[in-house]
């Protein structure tokens, strides 16, 4: 199957797709939550289209290129959750400013509070600002109560930033494990705790499809911004299980290239098809229909592919597999195949693919 297609490839299914743009929207509507969901997953003008009309109420980006990229999706308000510190941003961040209804900034340190300050400054810009909290991810943001409350002082020290809520990614809720329940718990109450030193009336936007649609139930929570929803992988299936095989809608499709030994089969997507990634197990890819056959290292052009069903694999054989991390894959390819029917009907041009500045 896809024989006239060159490998690798990206393949996304766009019922699936569709299933899950539309799901989590329902949850995020049924909780009276706002989805602004971020697009460092899909980078895609097409699939941000999708979220806007299923009812996100904005995007967020990492970076102003990713946000730049995505503008002609019709988007009118965007959160930028990243530290802005750079003056040389000033004439960009004014000029995306100019192009939406409204654009959020987020504020990760007393220093960057003050470096951010200079840039809106030189954007001649006042910008509403969420504040990062660490929930346990050990990255940016104000580690407890008493530190939110200094960091939201600095926040008010500065003419051009106005606080408008507290947000965190609690990216280490990634790692799986029993306690998953505890630990959605443990961020939202740390994430509580922050705000209610500050100002209760704060909003909360916490972050991260591992807990999107259970943190939506939770009390007090105004937004998400969950991400790899959209395409589904490795991390939300297997290590997390919050999605199931049959909503996965982003495969890589990849040749068989050579058997060199028993146990062994070589494909022609590596590192820079799969990128670096893997799953806790050290899984970069899995065939959903065949366990037995992992790719488990990566060269930059090669994939190994190992286990007891890799000897089933023929040479010139085109096989579809699960990424263990989505959001890089798509980072590294210039398009993707979208399937109709389980048939390639177009591409889409991952737009924003490599916008890190």
């Amino acid at each position: 199957m896809f024989e006239h297609l060159l490998t690798p490839a990206l393949l996304v299914d766009h019922g699936r797709l569709t299933r899950n743009v539309e799901r989590m929207q329902s949850v995020c509507d049924a909780s009276g939550v706002a989805l602004w969901p971020h697009i460092k997953t899909h980078k895609m003008v097409e699939v941000a289209r999708m979220q806007l009309a299923a009812g996100a109420q904005g995007l967020t980006c990492a970076k102003i290129g990713e946000a730049e990229a995505l503008l002609p999706s019709g988007v009118r308000r965007v959160f930028l959750a990243h530290s802005l510190v750079d003056p040389l941003q000033a004439p960009r961040l004014r000029a995306l400013a100019d192009s939406l209804d409204e654009l959020i900034v987020a504020c990760t340190s007393e220093a960057q509070a003050e470096a951010l300050e200079r840039v809106l400054a030189a954007a001649e810009l006042r910008l509403p600002v969420l504040m990062a909290v660490d929930t346990g991810l050990g990255r940016e943001g104000a580690r407890g109560p008493a530190s939110a409350a200094g960091l939201a002082a600095a926040i008010g020290r500065q003419p051009h930033l106005c606080l408008r809520g507290v947000y965190t990614h609690e990216g280490h809720t990634y790692g799986g494990g029993e306690n998953a329940d505890e630990e959605l718990r443990a961020v939202h109450e740390r994430l509580v705790a922050a705000r209610d030193r500050i100002d209760p009336s704060l909003s909360l936007w916490p972050g991260c499809s591992v807990t999107a649609a259970r943190m939506a139930a939770l009390g007090g929570v105004a937004a998400v911004r969950p991400g790899a929803y959209v395409f589904g992988d490795l991390n939300l299936t297997i290590t997390n299980r919050v999605m199931d095989w049959e909503d996965v809608a982003l495969t890589v499709l990849a040749t068989v290239v050579d058997r060199p030994a028993p146990g062994l089969a070589l494909v022609d997507a590596g590192s820079k098809t799969f990128s670096s990634d893997r799953t806790p197990d050290g899984t970069t890819g899995l065939l959903p229909g065949s366990p037995g056959a992992r790719v488990t290292r990566c060269s930059e052009e090669h994939g190994w592919v190992t286990g007891p069903e890799a000897d089933a694999l023929a040479i010139g054989e085109r096989v579809r597999f699960v990424p263990a991390h989505v959001c890089p894959v798509v980072n590294l390819a210039d398009e993707v195949v979208v399937l109709r029917d389980g048939q390639a009907a177009e591409t889409w041009r991952v737009a924003a693919r490599g916008k890190v500045q």
